[in-house]
């Protein structure tokens, strides 16, 4: 599924710093995010170039690419970097953003005894929460 966002691009930048609380215009694309990424070799767009994309204002490129479901939100890149960016917040809003796009329902807290009844671990929980609520 395609999501076109040809005139929304700065609206979505906005949403995406609201969601993430990051602004994507304090990377100055050193690649520090890229080398020290653990998963990078799997991504079809690398980290730095996710931040450089959305400065362009190519958001519809980003939604598209593989990279922001391979991101293992492992901070090592938020670690690294020079500026103090938070790129896993920023992979979060965008995975949100396209699945409240595709409307699919959000993690309700009624889940949790099914959930925690199947042996999911503690962190995926908080994960979901954090990707399905606002």
């Amino acid at each position: 599924m395609k999501i076109t966002t040809q005139s929304l691009c700065g609206t979505m930048v906005k949403e995406i710093a609201a969601i993430s609380g990051e602004n994507v215009a304090k990377c100055y694309q050193c690649g520090k995010c890229t080398a020290a990424c653990p998963v990078n070799m799997a991504m079809d767009i690398l980290p730095h170039q996710v931040l450089r994309f959305l400065q362009l204002g190519l958001v519809e490129a980003v939604l598209n690419c593989n990279t922001i479901w391979i991101c293992a939100s492992c901070f090592t890149c938020a670690g690294r970097c020079p500026r103090g960016v938070d790129l896993p917040g920023v992979m979060e809003a965008l995975r949100a953003i396209l699945l409240r796009k595709r409307g699919f329902s959000r993690f309700k807290a009624g889940d949790m005894p099914r959930v925690l009844n199947k042996g999911m671990p503690e962190q995926g929980i908080v994960s979901g929460f954090r990707k399905y609520t606002k």
